[in-house]
């Protein structure tokens, strides 16, 4: 349950960006709203590459440790986004008011919460010194 909450969460995040560009994000971001259209949109896109690319990386790492705490941060960040959202919905330029918008938005972050109350509720492994049976 707690990877099909994640993967949906970020299959939500992944969809919104898509949604964020005919709503026109950056006019609402402090970083890029005082850029001409074209510049804060391109800029936009742009940035969302190394970000993508260094989320799946982490989310997909071989080390069990980088991805459980990948997919912590990331699982995090659907709430704080969800959040930001709330808070920006005053401003002048907020575009998502559709319900794909929301759904997309707010259905991140409940998948975020989901996924902290599921990781919370599955058992805990005991914790063992011993070496497995025939290792040194």
């Amino acid at each position: 349950m707690k990877s099909i909450t994640f993967y949906l969460g970020l299959a939500l995040l992944f969809t919104h960006e898509l949604d964020a560009m005919p709503n026109h994000e950056w006019r609402v971001l402090p970083l890029l709203r005082s850029l001409t259209d074209s510049v804060g949109e391109a800029a936009f896109v742009v940035a969302h590459i190394p970000i993508f690319a260094v989320v799946i990386a982490c989310i997909a790492s071989l080390n069990p440790k980088t991805r459980s705490i990948a997919r912590d941060v990331a699982s995090g960040f659907l709430i704080v986004h969800a959040v930001l959202h709330l808070a920006f919905s005053g401003h002048l330029a907020y575009e998502f008011g559709s319900l794909l918008s929301m759904m997309l938005i707010y259905g991140a972050g409940v998948c975020g919460l989901l996924y902290f109350v599921t990781r919370w509720a599955e058992p805990k492994l005991p914790v063992s010194n011993q070496s497995p049976k025939g290792g040194a």
